[in-house]
């Protein structure tokens, strides 16, 4: 379903939509795991300097932010090639390699927390907070059976009830929200009519601020929610004008997604008297790569709107497989070339660029307590 009459339309009262820039500083990359773990170590010196160690990191959402909760009879992330960058194999994430968790944990000099799916198989992991998000999901149902936001909170609660964890971990914790736009994609495709977008995107919105309130009463103090990132430039709409350039009428909703957000956050900060919650700018972060032109600074990438693994036609998606088991995809070269993993995902490499521009525009002091 199309939204281009609809959001040509919308574009006449979304033009003073603005987002989120705050200061901070770069950091380089290498992808090699003991030089990850040293920048891993970099950080925790780093938030110990700041006066401030995150002990966890507590993580809701879908694919952007999964790590392994899905399951394998149903997700791509389970198949070849995914996970061929890091760590080597299939590992859940949908991508070659680390996702926006990953990056996240190496930000704030804690471990990647592990998938609650397989929380009871690595215990000794749970000092670093767990990673309920479950990839294809929204803050609503949506077109897989796996757990919406809501009832991942719902997960945390219970493990807050055994006892799992304290008020003092929670305090003590970052929590990250992530939402990358499943409902809009569930809302299209059974049925949903364009001229009632703006009261669901609404409704997106609040239902996401329910959410963010629900944690915070659960005792959480710093509550990072990620804007929706430019969804007319993913290689699902790009691919009809060959991945040459993104579609700008999708992100004019997407604008109006990530206004709404911004005033519920400073809403939400003025009721708490302080700055306990944060949007991580995907949007701006997506948006700088993705131009050609780029930054000073900015990683550049070959064909940032191509997608390193595509399927061999639209029937087919990243590591879809035949009857004869037969490879129905194929692969780039190089995926540290290419932004976009498949469809909707970015590769390592996107992801760690993404990582290095939301440090030049948020600053430490936003995800720590102060």
């Amino acid at each position: 379903m199309k939204l281009s009459n609809f959001l040509l339309s919308l574009f006449f009262f979304t033009g003073f939509l603005w987002g989120v820039q705050v200061e901070g500083s770069i950091h380089h990359h290498h992808h090699q795991h003991s030089q990850y773990q040293q920048s891993y170590k970099n950080n925790q010196k780093k938030h110990q300097i700041y006066g401030f160690k995150p002990t966890k990191l507590f993580v809701f959402g879908d694919s952007y932010a999964d790590t392994g909760n899905n399951r394998k009879s149903v997700a791509n992330s389970w198949k070849q090639p995914y996970g061929v960058t890091f760590p080597g194999k299939p590992s859940g994430r949908f991508s070659d390699g680390r996702v926006l968790t990953d990056y996240l944990a190496k930000f704030l000099g804690v471990k990647s927390p592990v998938p609650y799916r397989w929380m009871k198989y690595a215990t000794n992991r749970l000092r670093y907070g767990i990673n309920f998000a479950y990839g294809g999901t929204g803050v609503f149902n949506t077109l897989v059976p796996e757990p919406n936001m809501t009832t991942q909170i719902d997960f945390f609660q219970k493990l807050m009830a055994d006892s799992i964890y304290t008020k003092a971990d929670v305090q003590s914790s970052l929590f990250l929200l992530a939402l990358a736009g499943n409902d809009y994609g569930a809302y299209l495709f059974n049925g949903g009519k364009t001229q009632d977008l703006p009261a669901f995107i609404t409704s997106v919105v609040n239902q996401l601020v329910v959410n963010m309130r629900r944690v915070n009463e659960l005792g959480a103090k710093k509550i990072a929610v990620t804007s929706l990132e430019p969804l007319g430039c993913l290689p699902q709409s790009t691919v009809f004008n060959s991945f040459q350039q993104c579609n700008a009428t999708e992100n004019i909703a997407v604008d109006f997604h990530n206004s709404l957000l911004q005033q519920a956050v400073v809403k939400l900060n003025n009721e708490t008297m302080g700055s306990t919650f944060v949007i991580l700018d995907l949007f701006s972060s997506f948006t700088t790569l993705l131009d050609r032109k780029g930054v000073p600074g900015s990683t550049r990438f070959e064909t940032p709107l191509k997608p390193c693994c595509m399927g061999i036609s639209n029937e087919y998606a990243c590591g879809s497989m035949n009857e004869k088991s037969e490879k129905m995809y194929t692969v780039c070269n190089n995926p540290k070339s290419a932004f976009f993993w498949d469809r909707v995902h970015p590769t390592e490499a996107g992801w760690h660029a993404v990582y290095t521009a939301l440090e030049s525009i948020h600053s430490k002091k936003n995800l720590t307590f102060h």
